[in-house]
């Protein structure tokens, strides 16, 4: 940007929204109102590319409490007790500084659950970076792995599961994805929303600094020119500095406040800071606010106004309080040594000479002192523009979806191939407690995280939770909106591995420029596929989040929708049978051996052909009738574990990327025994990522056979367990040994960038 430039332009505002403000001022905006609205309608906060495409999604069901649009969605998961789940992005942070960028990822996202009145009790994070054999990436990994174990384990929240994604496509773009759920009794979920004309507004917690100005309300806006070196660097300020201990005492003083009744409505400061947390809680009870900026504690000396409205420091709250409970609430965060401050008061709305009366964001100088800037509420936090962006789809994808690599054959082994698809991702996880709070009945490295449902203020119950987060890269990049279908049935079936049915849906879409025609028809494609797959299984949407302009230097990434799914377990008493074979076990293939369509075993979109540098073909086809039976099979077939119950599975895996040989390699793996499989034919079967299929171990085969037989789903037996090698006959032939070589890869030594 030119040193001469407008300042609107400087703040990222284009000329047209420059006089869209004139039109809701009835006036030219200051200094200060040009920051507000800069960050409040930046892409990171207004959605103003999407929202409109996101107005498709389902998101109403029966035990939804709270659906899109507050700090969180919630459920009723019964016995009194209610989740709140979120997912989040900190992709651009994390870019410039890894390290901090994903920490205080995943402190705004416990203060997304806790400001609706829940305890945070889980952490998962799917993670997207570049191959790890290039020195910055592994400076990336290690700072972004690190952030998240030293906030998550300092702050006393278990990270309980995630996903690990190393591809190309994220060399100049990493993403950090952070979904966090929580748990409280019914009676204490309190809404965002600023309540009660007189009501004072308490700022609770940090102090505010200029760390994080233009943070991620203006970082995740615009895409990066460069990656690395100097441009980075000028980018550090703007990424926020975290404190996991004054997150933690802000947790417990929070739900004193809210268990007490003390507080009438409450939100966090994340994005776009006190600007974004005044206007909002305004906006939704149709209020206005005056703010005294010049009690608001800082860190800093020589602060503006606009650096404190905008500042998106970390592990601060906003408190809505009745006049007559202000000293007690001083009191309890006192006691909690956080620290408390009266900065507003919640005023009526004035009604103009024409118009309905317009509640106003007022920045004073003294509560009832000058005026230094005055906005709706409702223009900063519901108005922002909402663009029907232009969109058009690949002119190369045609000629991408021919470039079939299902007719390749191999150039080696299947062995060989099989050896460098598998990875442990345990020298990442096992730098996370996963067992804070002593819930995790199936914490990471599982198909899906389950958890029981108790805590401090929690009902009595036997109660659990189910989740998952997926992703497919690959094949939405060939075909986003069936894709994005086959990204949810992979969550049902994690789901269903642990003896749950889904729920509710969390989305966490990752996108390139929508400036970019092609990005713009992926986004409203993997949508659509979400809306209409959603509708198709019956599972709401009650949260999410949008991440545009991940790309660098005009290059997109993949379109890579992230989804987290939960689901309720009535009673969890038991433990779900897991992922590791035992000498004996008998191993089934459960779900049809072939995909719908004309060509079964695709391989388009598959691990196996990204390996060998095709990124080509057709994805498989996704028959949502068929993957329901199957997935309803699996869970009446491992869901009596839950209940302490005998079941004749004694394993049991879905097979997702890189296929049968993948799925295989890991239950060996798990149970370090080897197997003899048989029948597969050829290594497109072998490779292929075609969902609705799951390998089951069992001592007693005839009643899993029954079982099948019964949901109408078709069994195939493959082969046994023993011995200390996967044998595929007629395919592959490797030591459990050299498998579990092959898959150590993340061990080796952190590089760290120049």
């Amino acid at each position: 940007m030119p040193i001469d430039a407008p300042l609107h332009r400087a703040l990222g505002l284009t000329d047209d929204e420059l006089q869209q403000i004139r039109v809701v001022l009835g006036r030219e905006p200051n200094p200060l109102e040009l920051s507000l609205f800069s960050v409040m309608w930046s892409e990171h906060c207004s959605y103003k590319s999407s929202r409109r495409h996101l107005a498709v999604l389902p998101t109403t069901g029966e035990r939804v409490l709270v659906g899109p649009g507050e700090n969180a969605g919630v459920l009723d998961a019964g016995d009194g007790i209610a989740v709140a789940i979120r997912i989040e992005s900190h992709n651009h942070p994390s870019a410039i500084e890894p390290h901090q960028g994903a920490a205080t990822g995943v402190g705004g996202i416990l203060r997304d659950i806790f400001t609706m009145g829940a305890r945070p009790l889980c952490v998962m994070d799917p993670l997207f970076f570049g191959e790890l054999d290039e020195p910055r990436q592994r400076w990336l990994f290690d700072g972004v792995v690190g952030g998240i174990s030293s906030y998550g384990n300092s702050v006393g929240v278990p990270t309980v599961g995630g996903e690990l994604t190393f591809d190309a496509t994220y060399a100049e773009n990493p993403l950090v994805n952070v979904l966090c759920m929580g748990a409280m009794p019914v009676g204490r979920l309190v809404l965002g929303r600023a309540s009660g004309v007189g009501n004072v507004a308490v700022l609770l917690g940090a102090t505010t600094g200029r760390d994080g100005i233009g943070g991620v309300s203006v970082l995740a806006s615009s895409g990066f020119s460069t990656s690395g070196g100097d441009a980075d660097d000028s980018l550090r300020p703007s990424v926020q500095v975290g404190d996991p201990y004054e997150e933690k005492r802000l947790i417990e003083a929070c739900l004193e406040l809210l268990d007490q009744g003390l507080v009438v409505g409450i939100q966090d400061l994340g994005g776009a800071g006190l600007a974004c947390a005044t206007s909002e809680t305004a906006a939704r009870a149709g209020l206005g606010m005056d703010v005294d900026v010049t009690v608001v504690p800082r860190r800093e000396p020589g602060m503006v106004p606009a650096e404190v409205m905008t500042s998106e420091s970390q592990e601060r709250m906003l408190a809505i309080v009745e006049p007559a409970h202000l000293d007690e609430v001083l009191a309890v965060c006192a006691r909690w040594e956080v620290l408390a401050t009266a900065i507003g008061r919640v005023t009526e709305p004035t009604r103009g000479a024409e118009g309905p009366p317009v509640g106003w964001l007022r920045i004073r100088e003294g509560l009832d002192g000058p005026v230094l800037g005055e906005v709706p509420a409702v223009a900063l936090a519901d108005d922002a523009p909402s663009y029907d962006r232009p969109r058009r789809r690949p002119a190369d994808l045609d000629a991408r979806l021919a470039d079939d690599p299902t007719d390749d054959e191999p150039p080696g082994s299947c062995g060989d191939d099989l050896m460098g698809l598998v990875v442990d991702p345990a020298p990442v996880y096992r730098q996370y407690d996963h067992q804070l709070f002593l819930n995790t009945v199936v914490g990471p490295g599982g198909d899906a995280a389950l958890l029981r449902l108790g805590g401090p203020g929690l009902p009595a119950s036997t109660r659990g939770v189910a989740l998952t987060t997926d992703s497919n890269p690959r094949a939405c990049a060939l075909d986003p909106r069936g894709a994005t279908a086959l990204v949810l049935a992979e969550s049902i079936a994690n789901l269903a591995c642990v003896g749950v049915r889904p729920a509710a849906v969390v989305n966490c879409l990752n996108f390139g420029n929508p400036e970019h025609e092609e990005v713009m028809w992926q986004l409203v494609e993997c949508v659509g596929g979400l809306a209409d797959s959603c509708r198709t299984f019956g599972l709401p949407v009650i949260g999410g989040n949008v991440s545009l302009y991940n790309e660098s230097s005009g290059v997109d990434i993949d379109p890579t929708p992230v989804l987290g799914v939960l689901g309720i377990v009535d009673e969890l008493v038991g433990t779900p049978p897991g992922a590791a074979l035992s000498r004996g076990d008998t191993i089934v293939l459960v779900g049809e051996r072939d995909g719908p369509g004309e060509r079964p075993h695709r391989l388009g979109g598959s691990a196996w052909a990204a390996r060998r540098g095709r990124r080509g073909g057709t994805p498989p086809v996704l028959d949502p009738m068929a993957h329901q039976r199957v997935c309803d099979l699996v869970v009446d077939l491992v869901s009596p574990s839950l209940r302490g119950e005998t079941v004749a599975v004694s394993a049991v895996r879905d097979v997702s990327s890189g296929g049968f040989a993948v799925t295989l390699a890991e239950l060996c793996c798990n149970g370090n025994v080897g197997a003899i499989v048989s029948g597969l034919h050829g290594h497109r079967e072998l490779f292929c990522e075609q969902p609705s299929r799951f390998v089951v171990a069992t001592r007693d085969p005839d009643a899993i056979g029954f079982a099948a037989h019964a949901a109408g789903v078709p069994i195939s037996m493959l082969g046994v367990a023993g011995g200390d090698r996967l044998v595929v006959e007629g395919l592959c032939d490797v030591a459990i040994a050299d498998l579990h070589a092959a898959a150590a890869r993340l061990h080796r030594d952190a590089v760290v960038a120049p």
